[in-house]
């Protein structure tokens, strides 16, 4: 019988970022996953502080940057991999009333941090610019995918990580710790993404799941080392790769790629580039989103150690960060969770 103080099922980004707090609080976990879920894998991994669409603050966003950016550079220092990329983000403005909402949203005192007051004017013959960018600042691109996949491997050789699909019934459930399969464990998170629908302990919240679909192109002429946000994210990746993206159908909730998402994506990014590229990859994964865009966190309204960790959504380099602090401090110190975030304010 292996006893540990953690059993966690799922191993995206929130899986692994609560795994990091328990490490760093010397508490021992195991996890098991089976890969099913692909929102972390395929995500474009941007922490960006602003909404660009309406200019307005990211909810809690100097907060989570707080916490996160340390917690990623010290994950990259014990991997021994670089996946946090510091690179700014532009947004491209399509009028001049775009340029004085963005300078009414630069003078808020919450916002006057991350948004730059000069209007950078375009200088890139391939991008149609009329009216210049706004730069945001503090942002950058965590390669998820990377980070994933290295961490799991990390726990595979540590023989921290089951592979293998959780099966709900064999669950037992005593007094203070519960027992799963030769696992016995004071608490049980789960953190399955859109997995969750089919949890029996927390398929009652309302996670509906939103397809997110990206393509890769190959455009040896666009040349910019920058974010760029139109009606689309460009992100350059390196050696004229870059990651476009993204869509969102709230019906379809399979992991296929989609004729109907690539058409999308291209007439929308050849609105604003004029130069030639290749699609080279495409890809798709369920976000794990919820109505009211903020992440459900807390206990079971009657197991007491079973937890739920889910619900990151569009955003999830950020959140994860927060919400597994959060988490951990409310299992281990019994501080109250931000009600905004407690699952229970769907019971």
């Amino acid at each position: 019988m292996n006893n540990v103080d953690y059993l966690i099922v799922g191993s995206g980004l929130a899986g692994i970022l609560f795994a990091e707090v328990l490490k760093s609080q010397h508490k021992t976990f195991l996890i098991i996953d089976d890969a099913s879920q692909q929102s972390s894998v395929v995500a474009g991994g941007l922490y960006n502080p602003v909404i660009l669409k309406r200019f307005t603050e990211v909810w809690k966003a100097k907060e989570q940057l707080d916490l996160a950016i340390p917690i990623y550079e010290r994950l990259e220092n014990s991997l021994g991999i670089k996946f946090d990329h510091k690179i700014s983000v532009k947004r491209l403005f399509n009028s001049i009333q775009e340029q004085n909402n963005w300078f009414l949203a630069a003078d808020k005192p919450n916002l006057s941090k991350f948004l730059s007051h000069k209007i950078m004017t375009n200088e890139n013959p391939n991008i149609r610019a009329d009216y210049g960018f706004g730069t945001v600042l503090h942002t950058g691109r965590i390669d998820t995918s990377l980070l994933v996949k290295t961490y799991k491997k990390d726990l595979d050789k540590e023989g921290l990580l089951y592979d293998e699909s959780f099966n709900y019934r064999l669950l037992k459930h005593m007094n203070d710790y519960v027992i799963y399969n030769n696992i016995k464990t004071k608490n049980i998170v789960f953190a399955e993404g859109f997995g969750l629908k089919n949890n029996p302990y927390f398929c009652h919240l309302p996670l509906n799941g939103t397809k997110g679909e990206l393509i890769t192109i190959f455009a040896p002429d666009l040349k910019i080392n920058y974010v760029l946000k139109s009606s689309v994210f460009i992100i350059p990746i390196g050696n004229d790769f870059y990651v476009v993206g993204s869509t969102y159908e709230r019906k379809d909730k399979s992991n296929a790629i989609t004729l109907k998402a690539k058409n999308e994506l291209v007439f929308k990014l050849t609105k604003f580039i004029k130069c030639d590229f290749d699609i080279v990859n495409q890809s798709a994964g369920i976000r794990p989103t919820v109505k009211d865009r903020r992440p459900l966190v807390g206990r079971h309204k009657t197991h007491s150690n079973v937890y739920v960790l889910n619900g990151l959504g569009t955003r999830g380099v950020m959140i994860a960060p927060y919400v597994a602090k959060q988490l951990f401090d409310f299992i281990e110190y019994k501080k109250p969770l931000d009600a905004e975030i407690n699952s229970n304010r769907f019971e």
